[in-house]
């Protein structure tokens, strides 16, 4: 079920084009965050994010103006009780703009959302060579977690499952890990991660390019954004924080080289929880990256 109702014109909404079909940027709400191992609150990240949007300003960092027409928020996927049904609505209506616009940016929620995104994704590009870029703490490598195969924990193992193989998938940003995880990640030698502590050590610059040697023969990207990838400081409001992350500097600059150097076709922000968070930091470091898309499609 989709929920408009609360899409106010001040918002990111002056930007927005009459139709989907006219828009760069296709923008869906997944306000679930029941898949959960620790804080909830991830669940109102996409009114939060709308709401604060009305601030943005109408020139980003690069200093191109954002056209009008550039976005079409389709609304929120409405949660409902039946996890199963809930996630099938959630692929259907993500293919549906996934086959609309260019390029599609999904508002979580909790990591688990992008399970049902991945797929929407495979489908969008079946017959393609496709790849998933991983920002996070958490490799999100569980089999399960919390007695659950759909838990926040479960992402990517999910996608190792029906998605991709190990060597399509690189993780940015990771700094702890399950002992299940380590299994997965013995069985999946191709999967790569620079963590922040790399990062720190080679720059952003050498980061960017060891990604885009990975995926240099790729047809689409997927790009994975939790929010917990950056350090607490920049990032307060997540549910399962983890000290040690990379800067909002590094955040962004990686995020921009990737959009415009690399065939990203859609990506998501999850795990931001405004009920967690101080002063709308959080919630301010997520539309930092919204507003970067919203400048690559109006060159």
């Amino acid at each position: 079920m989709l929920d408009n109702s609360r899409l106010l014109e001040d918002t990111w909404l002056r930007w927005s084009a009459d139709k989907l079909e006219d828009a760069k940027v296709a923008i869906m709400g997944i306000p679930f965050d029941n898949a959960v191992s620790f804080k909830k609150g991830a669940a109102s990240a996409p009114e939060k994010l709308r709401e604060l949007s009305a601030e943005l300003s109408d020139v980003a960092e690069d200093f191109i103006p954002i056209r009008d027409g550039v976005l079409y928020d389709f609304g929120d996927i409405l949660p409902e009780l039946n996890w199963e049904k809930y996630f099938a609505d959630v692929e259907e209506n993500a293919l549906h703009l996934m086959q609309s616009a260019p390029f599609c940016l999904f508002l979580g929620g909790d990591h688990s959302v992008t399970i049902p995104l991945h797929k929407a994704f495979a489908k969008n590009n079946e017959g393609k060579k496709i790849g998933i870029i991983h920002f996070d703490a958490h490799y999100d490598l569980c089999r399960e977690y919390d007695c659950h195969p759909w838990s926040h924990a479960c992402t990517e193992a999910r996608a190792l499952d029906d998605v991709i193989s190990g060597e399509d998938l690189f993780f940015v940003g990771v700094r702890v890990a399950e002992l299940q995880e380590l299994d997965v990640l013995e069985e999946n030698p191709g999967i790569q991660n620079i963590g922040p502590r790399e990062l720190d050590r080679i720059g952003v610059p050498a980061t960017f390019d060891r990604i885009r040697e990975t995926f240099a023969d790729y047809d689409a990207l997927y790009l994975t954004l939790d929010i917990d990838v950056l350090d607490p400081a920049y990032a307060p409001g997540t549910g399962t924080p983890v000290s040690g992350g990379i800067s909002s500097r590094q955040f962004i600059d990686l995020t921009k080289m990737i959009l415009d150097e690399l065939p990203v076709k859609a990506m998501d922000i999850v795990e931001v929880s405004p009920p967690n968070d101080v002063n709308d930091i959080t919630s301010w470091a997520a539309l930092r990256i919204i507003h970067q898309v919203f400048t690559r499609f109006s060159k």
